[in-house]
Parts: structure tokens; sequence; C-alpha cells
């Protein structure tokens, strides 16, 4: 009797180049006795070819809404926006709905119409209540890299939009793209260094935050490393008006005083510059970060944040899919943190990690 059929649908969020499976751990997933279908991709970091060349079943891109009814379909970002028809398989991806995101009743509704289920990725948890797989540490790490970024831009280009990105085929590319801009930067800049604070520098998220910062030289002095001990006095925080970059690495699950609002930016001798929101909580009313309303992206990664006062620019980033900036080495440690309890789907009605994802699956349609 062959294993549980993973499906591996091709990503349809603009620019999102990284995969729930790479050739490494779907291999590892067929020698474990699955049935692993590849879509087909035209923005993959992987390509179709190195799918190929191990051997695995291929399919047309999108083609999965005709795949078997027993099959899990697996991906990352959200589904298509332009298509509200019911869901009528097994889904395992990120669909932000659980957290009062803007549109989550239209998007959570889709599976029970269907008779489907969603499995959240965001939500998988061990027996401890920890993420079993997270982007955070990427996540962190590119989203201190844009900012990096677009400080260096805003000295050396001051009259000149930031463009766009594009996603670095490796770290190593990418940490030497940043240090350069900001070597650059530094000769305008009298040699100061940028001061980026980074609030949940304790976690994945704000670990990658801090790790790009040193490994472009950054000293230790000028990266000031905020958790929970530091923030549970309540904000605004005025040590955020006096950072060149603020990094926002939380995990938002309950109302918190906010960070900073426009008003408390407002204040002479702002030194801050840039603000990446990593957490991206953008819709979520509850949002620590009030001084902006939309996501950017890889085609216009910043926004100025409106009613700013005073003689320095004011950007935020808010891109909700960053790790995409290093998409081969994001979606291999990814994906090989998920392959244990992707095993466990062989028992799926008996495993916790699969259990409680169901659970709070149907909580969260009751509230429909």
């Amino acid at each position: 009797m062959s294993g549980p059929h993973i499906w591996l649908r091709a990503e349809s969020k603009p620019l999102e180049e990284r995969s729930a499976l790479t050739p490494t751990t779907a291999k590892e997933l067929a020698n474990a006795g699955f049935h692993v279908t590849i879509e087909r991709s035209s923005q993959r970091a992987f390509k179709d070819s190195e799918f190929e060349r191990a051997g695995f079943e291929m399919a047309p891109e999108g083609s999965w809404r005709n795949a078997p009814s027993n099959a899990y379909i697996f991906g990352l970002k959200e589904l298509p926006e332009n298509d509200d028809s019911p869901l009528h398989h097994t889904h395992i991806q990120f669909a932000h709905c659980y957290k009062n995101q803007e549109g989550w009743r239209e998007v959570l509704s889709r599976f029970p119409q269907g008779n489907g289920l969603l499995y959240d990725l965001e939500f998988l948890q061990d027996d401890s209540g920890r993420r079993v797989a997270a982007f955070g540490y990427h996540a962190g790490f590119a989203g201190s890299a844009l900012s990096y970024l677009v400080w260096a831009h805003q000295i050396l280009h001051p009259k000149k939009p930031f463009g766009s990105v594009r996603p670095f085929p490796n770290e190593k590319t990418l940490v030497r793209h940043v240090a350069r801009q900001v070597r650059l930067a530094l000769r305008k800049n009298n040699n100061q260094y940028p001061r980026i604070l980074v609030i949940g520098a304790r976690g994945r998220c704000g670990s990658g935050a801090c790790d790009l910062a040193m490994k472009i030289g950054i000293p230790e002095k000028d990266i000031l490393r905020w958790d929970i001990n530091e923030t549970k006095k309540g904000g605004p925080f005025r040590e955020i008006t006096e950072s060149d970059i603020f990094v926002n690495c939380i995990y938002l699950s309950a109302p918190i005083p906010k960070f900073c609002t426009v008003d408390s930016l407002n204040v002479s001798g702002r030194k801050l510059r840039v603000v990446c929101d990593v957490s991206c909580d953008t819709t979520n009313p509850n949002n620590p970060i009030p001084i902006y309303n939309v996501n950017t992206s890889f085609d216009h990664p910043t926004v100025p944040v409106d009613g700013i006062e005073g003689p320095l620019p004011l950007e935020v980033i808010s891109i909700d899919h960053l790790p995409t900036l290093l998409p081969r080495e994001s979606s291999e440690a990814f994906s090989e943190a998920l392959l244990p309890s992707l095993f466990a789907l062989k028992d799926v009605n008996n495993a916790p990690v699969w259990i409680r994802a169901k659970k709070l699956y149907e909580e969260m349609v009751k509230k429909l």
C-alpha cells in the first residue's frame, strides 16, 4: 500500500520563488513511500528539470484543482485572489486567515463550502506549542538586508525613489551587495554606522535580522537587541526614533501597546529613516506599528509614512514574503524542518501535530 499523496502546487503569488518542497526533501518523502506529484512552475527557484532529474511525476502548472481527491495540496502562499470557488481538497499552506486579517472570512469559507480542509502551516505546533517549521530566520535576515539597502539608498540618492528588488542566488551574494552599499553610504554619512533596533531579537526572526547586521560589518554597539523584557513597560518607545532602522520581528498573538505611532515619531531630532515590519500584521487591528496600511512588494518595496514631519524621510518595508529574497536557502531550511511532520501524515488521525491543526481549523470555521 502506497503512502499519502502530496501534490506540490506552483505558487501563484507574483515573484514568489520559494517552494514548500525541494528536490532534496521531495526525494526523502518518495523514499519513505509517499506518492509525490510536482506541478511545473514558471517562477520557482528550483527548476522543473531539477525535479525531473530526480524522477518525479510532473503535472501542468495550476492543475491541482483536478488532483485526486485524496491528495494533499501543498503550497506556501495564498491561492489566486481572483478565485472564490469552493475547495474540495485538504490544503497545507499559509492561509493568513486566523488572526482577523482583512478578508479572512472569504478566504476561510472556501474550505467548508467544498468540504475541504485547511492545515495552516503557521499553526503547526509541537507538544510544547512551538512551531514545527518557520521561515522566520530568513525573513528577519532578508528584512534587515532590505532595511540597510533602503537606508544606504536614501543617503546616496536622496531624490531618487528606491527601486525594485529581486531574489538573490545565495546568502553570500546578498551579504556582499548589502555590505558594499553600506560602505558607500558611510562615506557620505561621516563614517557613522546606522543603529538598528530589533524588537523580538531572541526569536528566529530577530536572530536572522541581527545576524545579517553582523555579517555586513555593523559594530555590536550599533545593534540594539530588544525582546519581551525591554518592551513589557509598554510603548511608544523613544528608542525607535533614536535609531536609524527599526525592524519588528515579534509574533503577534494578542493585543499589545503600540510600539510607535505617527505622533510618537513626529519629534525633533528623529534619526529613524527605515521601518521594516517583518511580522507584517498590516491589516491586523492589533498591529503595534499603525503607521502604514498597505503591504509593499518586491516591485515597490517601500511606502512613505503619511503625516511625518522633519528633514529626514521615513519609509516602511512591509513585504509579506521576505524569505523569497533567498528562495533556495530558505526553502531548503523550511522544508527540512517540516519533514518529520510530513512523515506523520501516514497516521494523520493519530499524529498530534495534525490533530491540533485540524481542531484549530474547525474552531475557526465556527466563527464564520
